[in-house]
């Protein structure tokens, strides 16, 4: 297959419509060609291209930054002497001055597939400040690692942050050229926008169910999402982010795992099965240990579990990430009561609500944890007319 940066690349027709303009790209680590060459370097190759800036999401042009309110600053590329303008330091929306160095803006950017995730924060506001300045967006697209299913709540007007740039539920089944398409229509923007779309994407189709595994490597797109495990098990495990459950940051699994040196993962696991045993089809869970290098309960020895999606047990269909770490909670809320679970501090700038709820985009998900009554039905009536409804939302915007 092909992503749109390796059409871009070697379709001339294609560049011909950006012949005599100055091009920009917003790309991060993983924006590489089929080849494994930094999409910027390849750009900067063709003679036919004039490109005069760069610009970097959260964690940098470079991703070398690990964490939540970590910024990046402006620099200029040691190799091609242009400049490369961070959206995750100083600012999160391109200036005046950034905006005018280019004509068309080329967003080249690996996604995950999920709300969280903050560079589909990032592709909105890039289109609504190319709306206010007349600049053209041509998102080159890859694929959504975690394939189509829906699945989550959906953000509640008001709680809109960095990390929830609209209504649509946790993790939303698009590409990031989609979402370009359903933004530019949900916000009434007057923007040229145009989506090289990729040439044999089959998000339905195994193993990968939506990565092409066996045709392309495994770029980290930010510095914890390592693999395609991580990928799957995202949508849930985004939300120990907000929790004093480690979520294994500090060891070579973060995102695939959550644990705390005061928990017993087995138990976990049982009370897991007992309580709500069809949400966790389609994967296999196993207690294990851990001891972080930094972060949460850095050089203590943790009790975990395990999340493995990458074994003949994985069932793209019927794994359901968000309800699994849901139901993980619960289960550490039923066998430790008073247990400290929700983490109070600022989350992607947000100071005045929770990160669990900030997480989420509303406190549905917590008040089913911590209430002791409720069953997996009443979380069932929150997410499933909201997953239901942006499957049918999405349906024109979709391009495979």
């Amino acid at each position: 297959m092909k992503f749109g940066i390796d059409r871009l690349l070697s379709e001339p027709e294609l560049r011909a419509a950006l012949k005599g303009k100055r091009v920009a790209l917003l790309g991060h680590p993983a924006s590489v060609t089929a080849d494994l060459t930094h999409s910027l370097d390849a750009l900067m190759a063709c003679d036919d291209l004039n490109v005069t800036a760069a610009f970097g999401p959260q964690h940098g042009m470079r991703g070398d930054l690990q964490d939540n309110m970590m910024e990046s600053p402006d620099f200029t590329d040691p190799r091609h002497g242009i400049p490369v303008f961070s959206l995750y330091g100083e600012v999160r929306r391109p200036g005046g001055q950034a905006m005018g160095t280019f004509d068309v803006l080329l967003v080249d950017m690996q996604d995950l597939g999920c709300r969280i995730y903050t560079f589909v924060t990032t592709l909105l506001y890039v289109l609504e400040e190319s709306a206010k300045h007349g600049k053209a967006v041509w998102v080159l697209d890859r694929p959504n690692p975690a394939g189509r299913p829906v699945e989550g709540t959906t953000l509640l007007p008001g709680w809109e942050s960095f990390v929830g740039a609209g209504p649509m539920p946790m993790r939303h089944g698009m590409t990031l050229g989609e979402m370009g398409r359903w933004f530019i229509d949900h916000f009434k923007l007057d923007v040229e926008y145009r989506v090289i779309e990729m040439e044999g994407w089959a998000p339905e189709q195994g193993p990968g169910f939506g990565w092409p595994i066996g045709e392309r490597s495994w770029i980290n797109p930010s510095p914890n999402a390592a693999n395609l495990s991580m990928a799957r098990a995202y949508a849930g495990t985004v939300m120990l982010e907000g929790t004093t459950l480690s979520e294994g940051r500090g060891t070579t699994r973060p995102l695939e795992l959550f644990g705390a040196p005061d928990i017993d993962a087995r138990a976990v696991i049982a009370e897991m099965q007992a309580f709500a045993p069809e949400w966790l089809r389609g994967c296999v869970l196993r207690d294990c240990w851990f001891e972080p290098t930094f972060h949460k309960h850095v050089h203590q020895l943790c009790n975990g579990v395990q999340i493995h999606v990458d074994d003949p047990a994985y069932d793209h269909a019927a794994f359901k990430p968000w309800r699994l770490q849901a139901l993980g909670f619960k289960a550490i809320r039923r066998l430790y009561p008073d247990y400290a679970l929700w983490r109070d501090f600022p989350y992607e700038y947000v100071f005045d609500k929770l990160a669990i709820d900030v997480i989420n985009g509303g406190p549905g998900l917590r008040e089913w944890v911590d209430d002791p009554a409720a069953a997996t039905a009443d979380l069932e009536a929150l997410a499933g007319p909201d997953e239901a409804a942006w499957v049918e939302l999405r349906r024109p915007y979709l391009l495979y």
